[in-house]
């Protein structure tokens, strides 16, 4: 039976045009399957108004961005019958990647149309959603940087990543995850229900998002001479084997700190105080995936 499908694109996302995006959907989308409606973003969180005025009519919601507008989709749809489609245009993709989605766009929009629908895990970091990734310290800190950059993409994180490491201080947490107690000196914290960032560099190799657990990934200090050599284990899912990562799982973590600072939900950056409470809400989110599982 043909579904009807919101295509939600946002313009600006990941600094790429999507003027031909819907000529494409015309020309790539299997028509047998699915019947496209297209709607274009205009302000930071239009998307969620839109995703959450369809979910009672459309029974797939795509966004079409990148893991901002993902994030923003994805919130809407969580918890309801609609399942969330992906066209990947960000700068990392880290979420499309781990689901096997294509980059290629009009391979992407062929790929809806086998309706491949899998029930995955979604986050919550103090109440609000995230599907991917969330993270305080260094990586954090970089997305606030990332966010006021004039260009996107991975060349332009990088750099940032490089200027801003040589002064970035290592902070102190104080970890609850499932009742046990853990202190820790950290110069990132990831809470991962995929195993990537994006750009296919994986800081939780082992990761699934339909265990029903995040993998709290602990970054210990390292000599800034080994920043190379961590690179490299995440671009080789070599990350967990690494003496200055840690990773431990679970359904329920506190954290607490010293002061307030940069989080990030999905790539984007906001402010949090000293204490954050996360949890997971297992196979809560319907999405298409591609491939899956990514290889």
């Amino acid at each position: 039976m043909k579904r009807k499908a919101l295509f939600v694109i946002n313009p600006v996302a990941g600094g790429k045009s999507k003027a031909h995006v819907p000529q494409l959907i015309q020309k790539c989308l299997n028509k047998n399957v699915l019947e496209s409606t297209i709607v274009f973003t205009e302000e930071a969180g239009h998307a969620n108004w839109l995703a959450k005025e369809a979910i009672d009519t459309y029974p797939v919601i795509v966004a079409v961005g990148g893991d901002g507008t993902v994030n923003e989709v994805a919130s809407a749809v969580v918890g309801s019958q609609s399942a969330l489609g992906i066209l990947p245009f960000g700068s990392g993709n880290g979420l499309s990647r781990f689901l096997g989605i294509p980059m290629d766009t009009a391979e992407a929009i062929k790929s809806l149309g086998n309706c491949h629908i899998e029930q995955i895990d979604a986050g919550q970091i103090n109440g609000q959603w995230f599907f991917n990734m969330a993270g305080m310290g260094f990586d954090a800190h970089i997305s606030q940087v990332f966010a006021q950059q004039g260009t996107r993409g991975f060349i332009t994180y990088f750099k940032s990543a490089v200027r801003e490491i040589i002064n970035y201080k290592s902070q102190a947490y104080h970890l609850n995850i499932d009742g046990k107690e853990y202190d820790r000196e950290a110069f990132m914290l990831s809470f991962a229900n995929s195993s990537q960032y994006g750009n296919n560099a994986h800081v939780s190799p082992t990761a699934s998002v339909q265990d029903g657990l995040l993998d709290v990934c602990v970054i210990k200090p390292f000599p800034l001479y080994r920043f190379p050599e961590m690179g490299l284990r995440m671009f080789t899912k070599t990350a967990d084997k690494s003496k200055y990562v840690e990773i431990i799982k679970g359904k329920h973590i506190s954290v607490f700190r010293k002061a307030s600072g940069p989080v990030h939900l999905d790539g984007e950056p906001q402010t949090l105080g000293e204490s954050a409470e996360i949890k997971i809400f297992p196979r809560s989110l319907n999405v298409v995936v591609g491939h899956y599982p990514a290889k």
